[in-house]
């Protein structure tokens, strides 16, 4: 059992008719318990309704409560989500919330320093008081992985490039890859190009680049490795690269190979995409399923 520990945001997601529970940290986090990780969630709540409801579902997942603190200033996170033909989703994120605001701690050093990774997202980077948390801890950390979540306007790219920098592991989408390289002045690439390219500017040794329903790629060990994705009937895709990136660093920590790795992260995001909300329960069984299918 691995010792994880996650920085971000906890909220709300609203749907037009219903809300669910998300937010990428809080999305990985799950995932990574639902592995059978020790995992440490640091975020902050308000103390309203919706924060007493948010701590009473991570407390019935089975998840620590003792990293997230509360806010009596700032409310509890929601966040609107719209849905289009294709159940890919938009956001408006409402600013400020209680996770703008985490405070640093001698406590939150110590699960830091005392874990084998240490995941966080750029959308945590936003607020002043909660980046300066998260570039305090980065130092102490064994293994950092940045979850890029470009949300407009929620993001200066000056900020994504110090984390990149910072991180020993990158997850993009392939919209984020592309707007991040020609920040760097490259375009007209290949998506291997362009990661090596990314790799060399930020001197990090692993990025993951998510590609829809076209799958993944994987630079990891300097050797490439691909999945072509698994055909669902997508109903939404909130949190399904969470459930992605949750369940690839889970298989590299434990040492599975690399492409085995890669194949399961990706029929676990293609699972969560054809259910509703960000945390789907996932079966062995379905998991294997789809692998068995794919190899047919």
């Amino acid at each position: 059992m691995n010792k994880i520990t996650c920085l971000g945001e906890v909220l709300w997601d609203n749907f037009p008719t219903y809300k669910k529970a998300g937010g990428a940290s809080l999305n990985v986090a799950l995932r990574l318990h639902s592995l059978k990780n020790d995992v440490k969630l640091i975020s902050s709540l308000g103390n309203d309704p919706d924060g007493k409801d948010l701590n009473n579902y991570i407390k019935s997942k089975g998840l620590s409560l003792d990293y997230i603190q509360h806010n009596s200033e700032h409310s509890t996170s929601t966040v609107e989500v719209v849905l289009d033909h294709k159940g890919l989703a938009s956001y408006t994120i409402k600013k400020p919330c209680a996770w703008d605001y985490i405070a640093l701690t001698n406590e939150l050093i110590s699960i830091v320093k005392n874990s084998k990774a240490f995941l966080f997202g750029s959308l945590i980077a936003r607020s002043k008081t909660s980046s300066n948390t998260l570039l305090k801890l980065l130092p102490f950390s064994r293994l950092s992985v940045f979850d890029i979540n470009l949300r407009p306007p929620n993001y200066n790219m000056i900020t994504i490039k110090a984390l990149m920098s910072a991180a020993d592991f990158i997850k993009f989408n392939d919209d984020e890859l592309i707007e991040i390289s020609t920040s760097f002045g490259l375009q007209d690439k290949t998506i291997e190009q362009t990661i090596l390219f990314v790799a060399s500017k930020t001197n990090t040794t692993s990025i993951c680049v998510t590609l829809g329903s076209q799958g993944a790629i994987l630079y990891f060990g300097q050797k490439f490795y691909h999945n072509t994705g698994y055909p669902v009937d997508v109903v939404d895709t909130v949190g399904a690269g969470d459930s992605f990136l949750a369940t690839l660093i889970d298989a590299l920590l434990k040492n599975s190979d690399p492409q085995m790795a890669l194949d399961r992260a990706c029929a676990v995001g293609a699972l969560v995409a054809q259910n509703q909300g960000a945390n789907p329960k996932i079966y062995n069984t379905d998991i294997d399923s789809m692998l068995l299918k794919s190899n047919q």
